[in-house]
């Protein structure tokens, strides 16, 4: 699933190609998405100018002249910006064309992803309201964390993968940012001290960061706009990587299963 280094990607990708551009076609070759694209997406977009393109979590948000467009790219999900003239692919389902002569496209084998139409404000939609902060923003912090974290039993693993505690910390860089703070991922969340709580929020944000600038992380599905992989897999230290040795004290990198999602740590730097 594209998480929040990759949805990043793309839209720094696409920004460029679509802010300031008047939307000129709709097509809709599948309307069944996770939620129905839509039926008159064309009368609430063509001759609507893209005014800006911005990231809420894991979603992309357009805003136009009027309304905004909520996009969510799923389990795998991406856009692609595209000659108008070009051919569709199989799995294409929605397309904005555009006055410069591109093409939007929404490519979605699974369908899991949202081409949505908002009309007010799509920080108060039910999709939206309820997140946390930003990991990368100033409002998540050690002192918020560990505030979040007092009485929570469940799994500190689990809690920072939570959208309403913070967003976009997926599975893999979850992984990862404990690794470097050297916390075992079954750790209660309670137990965490503030102290720890600054150095986990520290290596989140490092982590993420370094994701972004490489592109994200392309394991199976993740393309950017351009069809391009990212290359953060290269750089993992744990996610993985279960049975080869830490990279710090070479001793065999363990996983374990937690809320359902493979977790890896190393045992001996992480306990």
């Amino acid at each position: 699933m594209p998480e929040l280094p990759e949805v990043e990607t793309t839209k720094e990708g696409i920004k460029p190609h679509l802010e300031g551009q008047t939307i000129q076609g709709v097509i809709v070759r599948n309307p069944k998405l996770r939620l129905p694209v839509p039926a008159n997406l064309d009368e609430l977009c063509v001759g609507k100018k893209i005014l800006s393109v911005s990231r809420r979590a894991k979603y992309i948000l357009i805003q136009l002249t009027k309304g905004y467009l909520l996009i969510h790219l799923g389990m795998s999900g991406h856009l692609r910006i595209e000659a108008v003239q070009k051919k569709p692919e199989k799995h294409d389902h929605v397309m904005l064309l555009l006055e410069n002569g591109l093409m939007l496209r929404i490519c979605d084998p699974r369908r899991f992803g949202l081409f949505l139409y908002i009309e007010e404000n799509p920080y108060q939609h039910q999709l939206l309201r309820h997140l946390g902060p930003e990991p990368l923003s100033n409002e998540f912090n050690g002192q918020y964390l560990a505030q979040r974290a007092q009485n929570k039993n469940k799994s500190v693993k689990s809690f920072i993968m939570d959208s309403d505690i913070v967003v976009g910390v997926g599975n893999i860089y979850a992984s990862e940012s404990l690794f470097l703070a050297n916390i075992h991922p079954g750790t209660p969340a309670k137990k965490l001290s503030e102290a720890t709580c600054y150095a986990l929020t520290t290596h989140i944000k490092e982590v993420l960061t370094q994701a972004i600038l490489a592109g994200g992380t392309t394991l199976r599905d993740f393309y950017a706009f351009d069809g391009k992989p990212g290359y953060f897999s290269i750089e993992l230290k744990v996610y993985g990587r279960t049975k080869q040795p830490c990279l710090r004290c070479q001793h065999p990198i363990e996983s374990l299963v937690i809320a359902g999602r493979s977790s890896f740590f190393c045992p001996a730097c992480q306990n």
